[in-house]
């Protein structure tokens, strides 16, 4: 793959994430896309590789200093809800098989990340494995891990601000079987 097209187009482009993340949109833009040219043109990168600053979990912005999004309900013709993309997978796992996604702390989800982060697994997971239930009042909340729904892409295990999420193997290799790949 790195040998590939795939890879030299990718190796190009490598630097403009950590250059925005680092110098700011307009700059690390700027700079990124010299960068893109300099290797394009003349087959060097004039910042190496450049290392993004801290981890894909470090990285999570707290909820208070974002707008909620409301985002259109899925049309089932060109937008699917979550389950019905998750039925596309062919993900099936046995039943009663020990669980595959594990919490070091029960109560992270709900006690830190929940008031902090509005317990941002529910969104970065596209399985819809983590989500919040209430009472019907609003009430208690409760942590919910749908783990027959996982497609065992790990973003949660890197993703998680608590770091609280390990992903595992599940038992007999169960997970998703893509028909069309």
């Amino acid at each position: 793959l790195k040998s590939g097209p795939v890879g030299k187009d990718l190796n190009i482009v490598r630097n403009v994430a950590p250059l925005r993340s680092k110098y700011g949109p307009v700059l690390g833009v700027i700079l990124g896309g010299f960068d893109m040219w300099c290797q394009t043109i003349l087959k060097f990168s004039i910042f190496g590789t450049v290392k993004h600053g801290k981890t894909d979990a470090e990285s999570t912005g707290k909820a208070a200093d974002y707008p909620q999004i409301e985002y259109p309900k899925p049309d089932g013709k060109l937008s699917f809800d979550r389950l019905t993309n998750v039925s596309f997978s062919g993900t099936n796992h046995a039943e009663g098989q020990p669980v595959h996604l594990k919490l070091t702390d029960l109560s992270i989800p709900v006690d830190k990340n929940l008031p902090i982060y509005a317990e941002p697994a529910q969104r970065y997971c596209p399985a819809g494995v983590y989500e919040i239930v209430r009472e019907d009042n609003g009430s208690d909340p409760k942590f919910q891990i749908n783990s027959q729904n996982c497609v065992h892409c790990k973003t949660c295990d890197i993703k998680d601000p608590s770091q609280n999420i390990t992903w595992v193997t599940p038992q007999g290799g169960d997970g998703p079987n893509y028909p069309n790949m």
